[in-house]
Protein backbone atom coordinates (compact mmCIF):
# COMPACT_ATOMS: atom_id res chain seq x y z
CA UNK A 1 0.00 0.00 0.00
CA UNK A 2 2.79 2.13 0.35
CA UNK A 3 4.27 1.48 -2.73
CA UNK A 4 1.21 2.39 -4.66
CA UNK A 5 0.52 5.62 -2.42
CA UNK A 6 4.03 6.65 -3.19
CA UNK A 7 3.81 5.92 -7.10
CA UNK A 8 0.44 7.84 -7.08
CA UNK A 9 1.87 10.70 -5.56
CA UNK A 10 4.89 10.59 -7.46
CA UNK A 11 2.50 10.44 -10.64
CA UNK A 12 0.50 13.28 -9.17
CA UNK A 13 4.19 15.61 -9.03
CA UNK A 14 4.71 14.64 -12.20
CA UNK A 15 1.78 15.87 -13.51
CA UNK A 16 1.92 18.87 -11.64
CA UNK A 17 5.65 19.85 -13.06
CA UNK A 18 4.02 19.13 -16.56
CA UNK A 19 1.08 21.40 -16.21
CA UNK A 20 3.47 23.76 -14.75
CA UNK A 21 6.43 24.09 -17.27
CA UNK A 22 3.44 24.27 -20.20
CA UNK A 23 1.59 27.07 -18.00
CA UNK A 24 5.42 28.54 -18.22
CA UNK A 25 5.79 27.80 -21.38
CA UNK A 26 2.81 29.57 -22.71
CA UNK A 27 3.36 32.30 -20.36
CA UNK A 28 7.26 32.94 -21.80
CA UNK A 29 5.45 32.67 -26.06
CA UNK A 30 2.89 35.23 -24.87
CA UNK A 31 5.32 37.59 -23.06
CA UNK A 32 8.28 37.57 -26.24
CA UNK A 33 4.70 38.22 -28.67
CA UNK A 34 4.18 41.36 -26.67
CA UNK A 35 7.59 41.92 -26.76
CA UNK A 36 7.62 41.59 -30.96
CA UNK A 37 4.73 43.72 -30.93
CA UNK A 38 6.18 46.19 -29.07
CA UNK A 39 9.75 45.88 -31.61
CA UNK A 40 7.37 46.57 -34.11
CA UNK A 41 5.28 49.39 -32.78
CA UNK A 42 8.40 51.16 -31.72
CA UNK A 43 10.13 50.80 -35.36
CA UNK A 44 6.75 51.76 -37.10
CA UNK A 45 6.92 54.78 -35.02
CA UNK A 46 10.48 55.87 -35.76
CA UNK A 47 10.13 55.48 -39.82
CA UNK A 48 6.72 57.31 -39.38
CA UNK A 49 8.81 59.65 -37.18
CA UNK A 50 11.50 60.12 -40.01
CA UNK A 51 9.16 60.72 -42.45
CA UNK A 52 6.97 63.27 -40.96
CA UNK A 53 10.46 64.92 -40.13
CA UNK A 54 11.40 64.88 -43.74
CA UNK A 55 8.02 66.07 -44.81
CA UNK A 56 8.59 68.94 -42.54
CA UNK A 57 12.35 69.77 -43.29
CA UNK A 58 11.20 69.39 -47.19
CA UNK A 59 8.28 72.15 -47.07
CA UNK A 60 11.38 74.66 -46.98
CA UNK A 61 14.56 75.61 -48.76
CA UNK A 62 16.70 72.85 -48.47
CA UNK A 63 19.65 70.75 -50.10
CA UNK A 64 18.27 67.16 -51.55
CA UNK A 65 20.67 64.27 -50.61
CA UNK A 66 21.25 61.11 -52.81
CA UNK A 67 23.70 58.69 -50.91
CA UNK A 68 26.33 56.70 -53.28
CA UNK A 69 27.90 53.94 -50.84
CA UNK A 70 29.27 50.88 -51.31
CA UNK A 71 29.68 48.38 -54.53
CA UNK A 72 27.77 49.93 -57.54
CA UNK A 73 25.75 47.18 -59.54
CA UNK A 74 22.91 45.04 -59.61
CA UNK A 75 22.11 42.00 -57.19
CA UNK A 76 22.92 40.87 -53.76
CA UNK A 77 25.81 42.47 -52.11
CA UNK A 78 25.53 45.57 -53.70
CA UNK A 79 25.28 48.92 -52.22
CA UNK A 80 23.34 50.87 -54.55
CA UNK A 81 21.83 50.10 -58.35
CA UNK A 82 20.93 52.41 -61.33
CA UNK A 83 17.41 51.76 -60.65
CA UNK A 84 17.83 53.43 -56.89
CA UNK A 85 19.64 56.07 -57.57
CA UNK A 86 17.75 57.21 -60.71
CA UNK A 87 14.57 57.13 -58.90
CA UNK A 88 16.03 58.83 -55.71
CA UNK A 89 17.95 61.55 -58.27
CA UNK A 90 14.23 61.79 -59.81
CA UNK A 91 12.90 62.61 -56.57
CA UNK A 92 15.15 65.35 -55.49
CA UNK A 93 15.23 67.19 -58.78
CA UNK A 94 11.26 67.38 -58.96
CA UNK A 95 11.28 68.73 -55.38
CA UNK A 96 10.75 72.41 -55.86
CA UNK A 97 12.10 72.95 -52.67
CA UNK A 98 15.24 71.37 -53.40
CA UNK A 99 17.78 73.89 -54.60
CA UNK A 100 20.88 72.49 -54.93
CA UNK A 101 21.54 68.65 -55.45
CA UNK A 102 24.11 66.70 -53.27
CA UNK A 103 25.18 63.68 -54.34
CA UNK A 104 27.58 62.00 -51.17
CA UNK A 105 29.74 59.93 -52.03
CA UNK A 106 31.75 56.78 -50.29
CA UNK A 107 32.32 54.09 -52.61
CA UNK A 108 34.94 51.99 -54.28
CA UNK A 109 33.01 51.46 -57.73
CA UNK A 110 31.17 48.38 -60.17
CA UNK A 111 29.91 47.56 -62.84
CA UNK A 112 30.59 50.37 -65.81
CA UNK A 113 27.32 49.79 -66.94
CA UNK A 114 25.23 51.30 -63.69
CA UNK A 115 27.27 53.97 -63.46
CA UNK A 116 27.40 54.85 -66.92
CA UNK A 117 23.24 54.95 -66.15
CA UNK A 118 23.40 57.04 -63.07
CA UNK A 119 25.89 59.31 -65.16
CA UNK A 120 23.87 59.89 -67.68
CA UNK A 121 20.33 60.39 -65.73
CA UNK A 122 22.47 63.11 -63.76
CA UNK A 123 23.38 64.88 -67.54
CA UNK A 124 19.64 64.31 -68.49
CA UNK A 125 18.35 65.86 -65.24
CA UNK A 126 20.55 68.95 -65.37
CA UNK A 127 19.34 69.93 -68.66
CA UNK A 128 15.53 69.22 -67.35
CA UNK A 129 16.57 71.33 -64.10
CA UNK A 130 19.10 73.85 -64.97
CA UNK A 131 18.42 76.26 -62.04
CA UNK A 132 19.64 73.28 -59.42
CA UNK A 133 23.50 73.27 -59.31
CA UNK A 134 24.63 69.15 -58.61
CA UNK A 135 27.71 68.62 -56.37
CA UNK A 136 29.59 65.40 -55.79
CA UNK A 137 31.24 64.94 -51.95
CA UNK A 138 33.47 62.04 -51.57
CA UNK A 139 33.93 60.82 -48.24
CA UNK A 140 36.22 57.85 -47.94
CA UNK A 141 36.29 56.97 -51.06
CA UNK A 142 35.50 57.64 -54.87
CA UNK A 143 36.87 55.42 -57.41
CA UNK A 144 36.71 53.83 -60.60
CA UNK A 145 32.82 53.94 -61.26
CA UNK A 146 32.11 55.92 -57.99
CA UNK A 147 34.21 58.87 -59.58
CA UNK A 148 32.43 57.77 -63.07
CA UNK A 149 29.17 59.30 -61.38
CA UNK A 150 31.01 62.17 -59.31
CA UNK A 151 32.03 63.89 -62.94
CA UNK A 152 28.39 64.03 -63.81
CA UNK A 153 28.25 66.90 -61.09
CA UNK A 154 29.24 70.78 -61.53
CA UNK A 155 31.33 70.18 -58.86
CA UNK A 156 33.54 67.61 -56.99
CA UNK A 157 34.35 67.95 -53.33
CA UNK A 158 36.39 65.11 -51.20
CA UNK A 159 38.42 65.03 -47.94
CA UNK A 160 42.38 66.02 -47.86
CA UNK A 161 42.55 61.94 -47.58
CA UNK A 162 40.02 60.72 -49.44
CA UNK A 163 40.83 58.27 -51.97
CA UNK A 164 39.97 59.73 -55.55
CA UNK A 165 40.12 58.29 -59.05
CA UNK A 166 41.12 55.14 -60.70
CA UNK A 167 40.10 55.95 -63.76
CA UNK A 168 40.54 52.09 -65.25
CA UNK A 169 38.29 49.22 -66.39
CA UNK A 170 39.14 45.64 -65.28
CA UNK A 171 38.16 42.43 -65.67
CA UNK A 172 39.71 39.71 -63.09
CA UNK A 173 40.05 36.02 -63.71
CA UNK A 174 42.48 32.93 -63.33
CA UNK A 175 43.96 30.53 -65.99
CA UNK A 176 44.33 26.16 -64.62
CA UNK A 177 45.80 25.21 -67.64
CA UNK A 178 49.00 24.63 -66.70
CA UNK A 179 47.56 22.97 -63.51
CA UNK A 180 45.69 20.55 -65.30
CA UNK A 181 48.23 19.24 -67.36
CA UNK A 182 50.29 18.62 -64.38
CA UNK A 183 47.42 16.80 -62.92
CA UNK A 184 46.88 14.31 -65.92
CA UNK A 185 43.27 16.40 -66.05
CA UNK A 186 41.43 16.69 -69.19
CA UNK A 187 39.07 19.59 -70.07
CA UNK A 188 35.70 18.77 -71.88
CA UNK A 189 33.71 21.51 -72.75
CA UNK A 190 31.14 21.71 -75.25
CA UNK A 191 30.05 25.17 -77.21
CA UNK A 192 28.47 26.03 -80.25
CA UNK A 193 30.74 29.07 -81.35
CA UNK A 194 34.78 29.07 -81.55
CA UNK A 195 34.78 31.81 -78.91
CA UNK A 196 31.57 30.97 -76.61
CA UNK A 197 33.83 29.48 -74.11
CA UNK A 198 37.12 31.93 -74.49
CA UNK A 199 36.86 33.34 -70.50
CA UNK A 200 36.84 29.62 -69.42
CA UNK A 201 40.30 29.08 -66.90
CA UNK A 202 40.84 25.72 -67.52
CA UNK A 203 40.96 25.97 -71.51
CA UNK A 204 43.72 28.13 -73.12
CA UNK A 205 43.29 31.22 -73.76
CA UNK A 206 44.06 32.36 -78.19
CA UNK A 207 45.75 35.29 -78.75
CA UNK A 208 43.10 36.74 -81.15
CA UNK A 209 40.61 36.40 -78.29
CA UNK A 210 43.02 38.09 -75.84
CA UNK A 211 43.37 40.88 -78.58
CA UNK A 212 39.35 40.68 -78.90
CA UNK A 213 38.91 40.95 -75.04
CA UNK A 214 41.49 43.69 -74.88
CA UNK A 215 39.40 45.71 -77.35
CA UNK A 216 36.39 45.51 -75.57
CA UNK A 217 37.98 46.54 -72.15
CA UNK A 218 39.54 49.47 -74.16
CA UNK A 219 36.29 50.67 -75.79
CA UNK A 220 34.36 50.72 -72.01
CA UNK A 221 37.50 52.62 -70.72
CA UNK A 222 37.63 55.35 -73.89
CA UNK A 223 33.89 55.82 -73.32
CA UNK A 224 34.99 56.10 -69.17
CA UNK A 225 37.70 58.94 -70.26
CA UNK A 226 35.84 61.23 -72.50
CA UNK A 227 32.48 61.66 -69.96
CA UNK A 228 35.34 62.40 -67.49
CA UNK A 229 36.63 65.12 -69.49
CA UNK A 230 33.19 66.36 -70.30
CA UNK A 231 32.40 66.56 -66.75
CA UNK A 232 35.76 68.36 -65.72
CA UNK A 233 36.43 69.92 -68.69
CA UNK A 234 39.77 72.22 -68.80
CA UNK A 235 40.01 71.60 -64.80
CA UNK A 236 41.68 68.55 -65.39
CA UNK A 237 45.69 68.76 -65.52
CA UNK A 238 47.58 67.26 -69.02
CA UNK A 239 48.52 64.91 -67.21
CA UNK A 240 48.25 60.70 -69.30
CA UNK A 241 48.85 59.16 -65.62
CA UNK A 242 45.04 60.28 -64.35
CA UNK A 243 43.27 57.79 -66.81
CA UNK A 244 45.78 54.91 -66.14
CA UNK A 245 44.01 53.88 -63.27
CA UNK A 246 45.94 55.14 -60.41
CA UNK A 247 44.14 56.68 -57.59
CA UNK A 248 45.39 59.68 -55.32
CA UNK A 249 44.43 61.08 -52.40
CA UNK A 250 42.20 64.25 -51.76
CA UNK A 251 45.45 66.25 -51.96
CA UNK A 252 47.03 64.93 -54.99
CA UNK A 253 43.43 64.91 -56.80
CA UNK A 254 43.33 68.75 -56.16
CA UNK A 255 46.56 69.35 -57.66
CA UNK A 256 45.16 67.09 -60.79
CA UNK A 257 42.07 68.72 -61.06
CA UNK A 258 40.02 65.50 -60.25
CA UNK A 259 37.99 67.94 -57.44
CA UNK A 260 37.47 71.51 -56.80
CA UNK A 261 38.37 71.83 -53.08
CA UNK A 262 38.17 70.36 -49.74
CA UNK A 263 34.75 69.87 -47.87
CA UNK A 264 32.66 67.36 -46.11
CA UNK A 265 29.31 66.78 -47.49
CA UNK A 266 27.58 69.57 -44.64
CA UNK A 267 30.03 71.67 -45.57
CA UNK A 268 28.71 71.46 -49.01
CA UNK A 269 25.64 71.90 -48.02
CA UNK A 270 26.34 74.90 -46.36
CA UNK A 271 29.34 76.80 -47.95
CA UNK A 272 28.78 75.51 -51.76
CA UNK A 273 24.89 75.26 -52.10
CA UNK A 274 24.26 77.75 -49.37
CA UNK A 275 21.19 75.67 -48.02
CA UNK A 276 22.62 74.01 -44.58
CA UNK A 277 19.35 71.88 -43.88
CA UNK A 278 20.11 68.46 -46.20
CA UNK A 279 16.99 66.03 -46.82
CA UNK A 280 18.03 62.59 -48.17
CA UNK A 281 16.01 61.28 -50.71
CA UNK A 282 18.28 57.87 -51.23
CA UNK A 283 15.90 55.01 -51.95
CA UNK A 284 17.49 52.46 -49.66
CA UNK A 285 17.19 48.59 -51.08
CA UNK A 286 15.29 47.09 -48.06
CA UNK A 287 14.03 50.04 -46.22
CA UNK A 288 11.65 49.52 -43.23
CA UNK A 289 10.48 46.19 -44.55
CA UNK A 290 13.92 44.74 -44.54
CA UNK A 291 13.55 45.59 -40.67
CA UNK A 292 10.35 43.89 -40.43
CA UNK A 293 11.64 40.81 -42.15
CA UNK A 294 14.42 40.54 -39.65
CA UNK A 295 11.83 40.55 -36.46
CA UNK A 296 9.16 38.47 -38.32
CA UNK A 297 12.19 35.45 -38.94
CA UNK A 298 12.22 34.91 -35.53
CA UNK A 299 8.81 35.88 -34.49
CA UNK A 300 8.28 32.56 -36.93
CA UNK A 301 10.80 30.30 -35.83
CA UNK A 302 9.23 30.54 -31.86
CA UNK A 303 5.91 30.23 -33.35
CA UNK A 304 6.42 27.11 -34.75
CA UNK A 305 8.77 25.64 -32.05
CA UNK A 306 5.64 26.30 -29.83
CA UNK A 307 4.94 23.00 -27.75
CA UNK A 308 1.23 22.24 -27.46
CA UNK A 309 1.44 18.26 -26.49
CA UNK A 310 1.85 17.57 -22.74
CA UNK A 311 5.41 16.40 -21.77
CA UNK A 312 5.43 11.89 -21.23
CA UNK A 313 3.91 11.53 -17.81
CA UNK A 314 6.47 9.25 -16.95
CA UNK A 315 9.40 11.40 -17.79
CA UNK A 316 10.25 14.38 -15.06
CA UNK A 317 10.31 17.65 -18.03
CA UNK A 318 13.70 19.40 -18.00
CA UNK A 319 13.61 22.63 -16.11
CA UNK A 320 16.83 23.63 -18.87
Amino acid sequence: MTSTSENKLLEKLVLKLATEQTRARRWSVFFKLIFVFYLFLVFGLAAKRVNVDKSLEAQKSHTGMIQINGMIGEGKGMGVSADQAVISLRAAFKEENAKGILLRINSPGGTPVNAAMIYDEILRLKKEYPEKKVVAAITDMGTSGAYYIAAAADEIYANRSSVVGSIGVISPGFGFTGLMEKLGVERRIFAAGDNKAMLDPFSPLKDSQQEHFAGVLSDVHTMFQNDVKAGRGDRLKNNDEIFSGLFWSGVQAKKLGLIDGFESPGGVARNILKFETIVDYTKSPGGFEQILDMLSAPLFKMMTNFETSQPPVMAIPNEG
